[in-house]
């Protein structure tokens, strides 16, 4: 037998070759790098194990992704970066086992029975409370009408101890939506409650998504709360303030929580959002800024010439009232990037300073509307203890959640383009307003 030689592949003698697969093998792990972190605003450290199926299937009836809004922000000044999922898993648990709610329990909550749930006190009375420095002084914050739940209910939501994830619809105004990007133990570890008003549960009982004869409801990841709005507010967004402000009265022993406007879909796991976003920042809250204003009188107007809420009159008492007792334009000496945030995703710490504010929060919603952007600013800066709060981009906001528009009602409103920059239509009957020097300063005409 004679010598075999062995000789190189012909795909490895080229060098051109061999460069070309190079690069295209570089090219395509660089495209899929950027697919997955266009913005530069979600870094993950590896892959977070997330649940690989659906958690539920919606009849196509129901529509559930109808009426997406695109977002098409390319950058981002302050990117998030997210830890492995079983590290944060293990380090919130942690968490959540060393801490009592102790700290949260120094405010004590005033008792009683009044027309409202949540007292409609006067002007003084509220601000009388801003100052909480002074230990065991009893506040305002609703319940004043029992929260009607079932009893089966409560007893839920007191046994959920350590992250809680809220959301609710009234009056059909939104579809559920499910979270994605869930870690394989989070559905454990996390509790996931929607409230639903009659309306609402009509729709869902009519695409037969719950059953009319099951006392307890479940719709993927979330456990339905029936809410009888016959005793609380006749504004259904009102009926909403009451979980998304005093989630910590709802959920008494919970450590963090997680709001979730229905009009979003989380994609990232709530476990790291509330990790990056809350815990590793050392903030007590985490919202997004506002996509457009950073003064609180231009959410104003912008309320009232779109239409958000038609009380123009009483728009303009609110905002007068909170001139006339210290609210100032936002400023570069402010400890904060805005005064105005998107609160369609709040991460909370739940403790003294963030329930202060959420209890304060509430109480001006009652007097004046549920447009919770314009009382933001004023309870913020003027209550004690301060609150320490991470307004993150609003770029980080459109990558952990998906926008979709509300149910489109026949005969509702026009609200207009969100782009259209407000004017200053609510103080423009020519007499003197208490906030002429906000506005002054907001436009540059001050320089006191």
């Amino acid at each position: 037998m004679g010598n075999t030689t062995f000789s190189k592949p012909l795909i490895f003698q080229s060098k051109l070759l061999c460069f070309s697969l190079t690069f295209l093998s570089s090219s395509l792990i660089a495209a899929v790098y950027f697919t997955f972190a266009a913005t530069k605003c979600i870094f993950r450290s590896s892959p977070f194990d997330p649940v690989q199926k659906p958690l539920f299937s919606y009849p196509s009836s129901y529509g559930e992704h109808k009426y997406a809004i695109p977002t098409t922000r390319s950058s981002c000044n302050s990117p998030v970066y997210f830890s492995d999922y079983w590290g944060v898993m293990k380090e919130m648990q942690e968490i959540w086992e060393n801490t009592t709610t102790l700290g949260a329990g120094s405010l004590r909550y005033m008792q009683g029975n009044a027309e409202s749930f949540g007292g409609n006190l006067s002007f003084e009375k509220r601000m009388s409370h801003f100052d909480n420095r002074e230990y065991g002084t009893e506040i305002p914050c609703g319940f004043f009408k029992r929260f009607p739940i079932s009893n089966s209910d409560q007893i839920a939501m007191e046994k959920c101890d350590g992250l809680v994830v809220v959301s609710a619809i009234f009056n059909d105004h939104d579809k559920i939506r499910q979270p994605k990007g869930l870690g394989s133990q989070t559905l454990q570890k996390v509790c996931f409650f929607m409230f639903l008003d009659d309306a609402t549960l009509n729709r869902l009982h009519f695409h037969s998504l719950i059953s009319r004869k099951s006392k307890q409801n479940k719709i993927g990841a979330w456990r339905i709360v029936k809410v009888s709005s016959d005793y609380l507010y006749e504004n259904a967004a009102m009926n909403g303030i009451i979980p998304k402000y005093l989630i910590h009265r709802l959920f008494p022993n919970s450590k963090h929580s997680v709001w979730v406007d229905a009009k979003l879909q989380l994609v990232i796991d709530p476990i790291l959002l509330i990790h990056s976003l809350v815990v590793r920042e050392n903030s007590d809250m985490a919202i997004s800024r506002h996509p457009y204003f950073v003064h609180t009188l231009e959410e104003a107007m912008a309320t009232a010439r779109w239409k958000k809420w038609w009380d123009v009159d009483g728009l303009k008492v609110q905002m007068e009232t909170y001139c006339e007792n210290g609210l100032e334009p936002w400023n570069s000496k402010k400890p904060y990037p805005t005064d105005v945030p998107d609160s369609a995703l709040i991460l909370r710490k739940h403790n003294a300073a963030t329930n202060l504010f959420s209890c304060l929060l509430f109480n001006e919603l009652e007097t004046f509307n549920p447009r919770d952007q314009l009382p933001f600013a004023f309870v913020r800066d003027k209550m004690y203890p301060k609150l320490n709060i991470n307004m993150f981009e609003v770029e980080v906001f459109e990558q952990v959640a998906i926008e979709y528009r509300h149910n489109i009602k026949l005969g509702g409103p026009i609200v207009g383009p969100r782009l259209k920059r407000a004017s200053s239509d609510l103080f423009a009957n020519g007499t003197c307003s208490k906030c002429e020097g906000y506005l002054l300063k907001m436009w540059g005409e001050s320089h006191d």
